[in-house]
């Protein structure tokens, strides 16, 4: 029996019989000539087949698992270049049910609830499959990049004690007669374990209970996290931001032209550094834009004012990306650390990419007694702290980190209208299935 050949392998056997294996894409009838079209996980090809070749498929649907043993011929117009001659058709796994939509059209013509509802076969469309295989690629050269850095990767737990940041905003879970938690970021975890190895970084989930239905927030996505140790101030961490973000995009560059080009997307340029504004700034900025009232006085941004913002970037900048700096401390977490020469502002930033907020970082303090009063101050219990203090109590170095959500990147990367588009099976307020 002949081994199985790839759709995208048929270049380098022409002249020879192969065994091309796949669901069935689409049957085109034209009479005595027909065309089957066969789709694996590199792409799709195309069969020449006789009303005699298709008796196998009488009566299935589109999606049927088929075999086809043929003759590798180069044909210019035909998908790839090649099509496959005096073909044998078997059925492997047979469909007689309708699809809930068609597969082989340019574009789904389904909405958004019909698809998500039917996304266990939806996703097989070639370009929804080109969005969760860029999802795959972003993931790999995140690693990739922050390998080249001497990061080690980790994975921290998903069932906690007790919130990370905040007592609100979780989802609770029963664990064995306790209230567990799932966790809402790694954050704790990957500081203690920059006392370990200095750098780290992790890819896995994580749950915010917000009770929103946005177009840009879901409760469950997955958080691509960093934390190093031993830097100045934020602004070291914004540069490793920007190395991460170059070796992302270079890595989709080198390796995933092909889903770029089918979903029509425009990679951004970065260039050495990333233009920043501090928040006092931007807010100017917006007043000059808006005129004074509460939203642009307002410790953080609403999505309009990023928008504008983004704007601004790209006609001062040139720059798809912006990070903004400074926002107020009691807009950030308790742990982050304030900006010496003005308490009342934090070392933090946000990164705008394409005036929409990508990631969220800074530095974090570093000193035990820092904690205890920042928890202090905030009125925190600090006994669901106890075991995150610990690691300050012995040795800490100045460090931080930042986290950027891999669904949000997809979704501005791409210029989908929905963070929902660029989801592998998305949870929200009103979605537990698929």
């Amino acid at each position: 029996m002949l081994q199985r050949t790839l759709t995208s392998e048929l270049g380098s056997h022409i002249g020879e019989r192969v065994r091309v294996q796949g669901w069935l894409h689409a049957l085109r009838k034209m009479g005595e000539v027909n065309f089957v079209i066969i789709r694996d996980r590199t792409g799709i090809a195309q069969a020449v087949a006789s009303v005699s070749d298709l008796a196998p498929l009488s009566g299935l649907q589109n999606e049927t698992v088929i075999e086809i043993e043929g003759l590798v011929v180069e044909a210019e117009a035909a998908p790839g270049g090649y099509e496959l001659y005096h073909n044998q058709i078997r059925v492997l796994t047979p469909v007689t049910d309708p699809l809930p939509f068609s597969l082989n059209k340019n574009r789904i013509r389904a909405n958004q609830p019909a698809f998500l509802d039917h996304a266990v076969v939806g996703h097989r469309h070639l370009q929804k499959r080109a969005i969760l295989r860029l999802a795959g690629g972003v993931m790999a050269g995140f690693r990739s990049i922050l390998g080249e850095q001497g990061f080690v990767e980790i994975q921290t737990p998903k069932l906690m004690a007790s919130a990370t940041e905040s007592g609100a905003n979780v989802f609770a879970v029963e664990y064995f007669g306790q209230t567990a938690y799932l966790a809402q970021s790694p954050q704790f975890y990957k500081q203690i374990m920059v006392g370990v190895f200095e750098r780290v970084f992790e890819v896995g989930p994580v749950f915010r209970a917000e009770k929103h239905s946005t177009r840009r927030h879901i409760n469950e996505y997955v958080s691509l996290d960093v934390e190093f140790g031993f830097i100045d101030d934020h602004f070291t961490v914004m540069a490793m931001v920007t190395t991460v973000i170059r070796g992302i995009l270079e890595h989709l560059r080198t390796h995933y032209m092909a889903e770029l080009a089918l979903l029509e997307a425009e990679l951004p340029t970065i260039g050495e550094s990333i233009p920043h504004i501090h928040i006092v700034d931007a807010q100017q900025l917006l007043r000059d834009r808006y005129g004074a009232n509460d939203a642009v006085g307002a410790p953080d941004l609403t999505p309009e004012h990023e928008r504008t913002l983004g704007e601004w970037a790209r006609g001062q900048h040139n720059s798809d990306y912006l990070f903004v700096t400074g926002y107020p401390m009691v807009k950030r977490p308790f742990y982050t650390h304030p900006d010496p020469e003005r308490p009342d502002y934090s070392r933090s930033f946000d990164l705008l990419f394409r005036g929409t907020e990508l990631i969220t970082g800074g530095q974090r303090l570093h000193r035990y007694e820092d904690y205890l009063a920042a928890a202090a101050a905030r009125r925190y219990d600090p006994a669901p702290f106890e075991t995150y203090f610990e690691c300050f109590k012995y040795g800490m170095p100045p460090h931080g980190g930042f986290a950027i959500g891999l669904e949000r990147f997809l979704t501005q990367l791409l210029g989908l209208d929905n963070i929902r588009l660029a989801t592998l099976f998305p949870r929200d307020m009103a979605r537990l299935t698929p």
